[in-house]
């Protein structure tokens, strides 16, 4: 029992550590307020869609509507082998300028949206490349704000927040602070100069950088990681010209999962991208957060089934540790997307979170999951 006691402490204390670094990461990012009058950035903007008759039409209006020159502005849409309107809907908007790409493999990838996004730059004509999905939504302030921040600071690549919004229940409203806390994380590692994630419905990157670090080669054969793993790519060569652009004009909304069926995959999608880790940093970033929630579990398991040990005392004071550390990370960035009432339900995320964290840990590492209605890895 002593034994066990020790490391579940340890495993606590690394922990806190941890977070620690993340509450400190994210307040070092300084709200970005400073803004040129006339940007002069040509970008394109790149959507990969897939069957998204029903948020293509939104999105691209969005897009459209952007408080931006428009001759400096060009939007191309991919169609990956959709099978509904998706291409009708993107096509009528081509006397707006909009391009469309169909994809028309015929043997079949693993990597499809990389495919995607590689072969509109390989068409586009901006010189700053600017990810995001076909159902998202953003304010018309959305692609000057990035732009001016690109300008202000001369970043090789910008990660920007997203956030969900529009939730029908508590379950998507579990996932909104969940998500928070993903894209705040992701931003305090940038906040510290050690980048580990972002998202790629709102990514930001030089047309040339992405040349120079030979694109998705070496990662393309991975489903996922078009935004994470490419970070990585970017933040080996140009230190640290990576920037979190904290500002709410920035922010894209989509929305969260209906069901636990499609969270659990997407989850398994985000997670599959670790086992591509080179940054040993960030692989011991991820098991000790593991190990961490494991201990919990395992914990708790011991105090059943013995119920007059210390294992309840273990238990209840990493339980406390984790919700109060999370709960002050939480806070800040909460308060940042404006959703401080989501705090409510934080003690009920931290507890489903550690069951959470552990499944996903095995089950995005091993296997395969579902993507778009198709099966990848």
């Amino acid at each position: 029992m002593e034994a066990i006691s020790v490391v579940s402490y340890i495993l606590a204390l690394i922990y806190v550590v941890i977070v620690i670094t993340f509450i400190t990461g994210w307040y070092r990012l300084a709200v970005y307020k400073t803004f040129k009058p006339n940007a002069i950035t040509k970008v394109s903007i790149l959507v990969a869609a897939r069957n998204e008759a029903n948020h293509i039409r939104k999105t691209i209006m969005d897009l459209l509507a952007q408080d931006y020159p428009s001759v400096l502005v060009e939007i191309i849409i991919i169609n990956d082998h959709s099978t509904d309107e998706t291409g009708a809907i993107v096509t009528s908007f081509a006397s707006d300028g909009v391009k469309l790409i169909n994809l028309n493999e015929e043997s079949a990838l693993n990597s499809y949206k990389k495919k995607a996004i590689q072969t509109a730059i390989a068409q586009s004509t901006g010189d700053l490349i600017i990810t995001t999905d076909a159902d998202c939504s953003m304010g018309v302030n959305w692609l000057k704000t990035i732009v001016n921040f690109y300008e202000a600071h001369d970043f090789k690549m910008i990660s920007s927040p997203v956030a969900y919004f529009d939730e029908q229940n508590i379950f998507e409203k579990c996932q909104t602070l969940e998500f928070s806390y993903l894209i705040g994380l992701g931003a305090s590692t940038i906040g510290n100069k050690k980048p580990t994630t972002c998202n790629g419905a709102n990514l930001a990157y030089e047309r040339k950088a992405f040349d120079e670090v030979k694109g998705f080669k070496g990662i393309d054969d991975l489903a996922s990681g078009d935004d994470e793993l490419l970070l990585h790519k970017m933040a080996a060569k140009y230190g640290n010209k990576i920037g979190f652009l904290k500002n709410t004009d920035a922010i894209v909304y989509t929305r969260a999962k209906p069901t636990l069926t499609e969270f659990i995959q997407q989850r398994k999608r985000w997670a599959s991208k670790s086992t591509r880790y080179k940054n040993k940093a960030i692989v011991f970033l991820g098991l000790a957060v593991w190990l961490f929630n494991l201990s919990i579990i395992v914990n708790a398991v011991l105090a059943l089934v013995f119920p007059n040990s210390l294992f309840w005392q273990i238990f209840g004071v990493q339980l406390l540790t984790k919700m109060m550390i999370e709960g002050i990370f939480l806070y800040g960035v909460t308060n940042f997307f404006r959703r401080k009432q989501l705090m409510a339900l934080q003690p009920l995320i931290s507890i489903l979170h550690i069951i959470y964290i552990v499944y996903i840990g095995v089950a995005g590492n091993s296997g395969k999951y579902n993507w778009k209605d198709r099966m990848v890895k």
